[in-house]
């Protein structure tokens, strides 16, 4: 099964594409990150971030996506932006019909660390761990590989946002 990882951001939305093998061996297919126009504005870098997820999901056909959660921000501003971001990541998977699954970051971190609090950097250096990376992945690309290894160890226990 082949799991789009979307981890959202105004800026950066980092993607990740894993397969899961026979055997529990895990495959990374691709990961990087989606770069909107910083200065543009917001409906703009919404409309990069769609046609950048809409490209991606013609190219790998991944069978079904795991983003990360809502969590609460102490900035409000940051919040808002941040869950707009996510709703263009979901209307673009759901726009394909693809089942979407949402994992808290803890459960995310948990999945790829054993440490539900773990760092970026920590993540980072089990990701290339895990998937047998060269080169350390970037720190979006990372948690969006992350939170598709979580999907792969946790599927059936996930929350799925209908998209129906």
């Amino acid at each position: 099964m082949k799991i789009l990882g979307i981890d959202p951001g105004s800026i950066l939305t980092g993607y990740g594409i894993v397969e899961s093998l026979s055997g529990g061996r895990l495959q990374h297919i691709a990961s990087g990150h989606i770069k909107t126009t910083p200065k543009a504005l917001m409906p703009k870098r919404l409309l990069e971030i769609l046609s950048g997820l809409t490209s991606i999901i013609e190219e790998y056909k991944p069978e079904a996506v795991a983003v990360e959660s809502v969590f609460f921000a102490k900035n409000a501003k940051s919040a808002l932006v941040l869950g707009q971001a996510r709703g263009v990541a979901i209307v673009a998977v759901a726009a394909f019909g693809l089942e979407v699954f949402e994992y808290p970051p803890k459960t995310i971190k948990q999945a790829v660390t054993g440490y539900g609090s773990a760092a970026k950097e920590q993540i980072q250096e089990m990701v290339k761990a895990l998937l047998k990376l060269k080169v350390l992945p970037q720190a979006d690309a990372a948690d969006a590989l992350a939170a598709a290894i979580c999907h792969i160890n946790h599927g059936v226990t996930s929350m799925k946002i209908p998209t129906a």
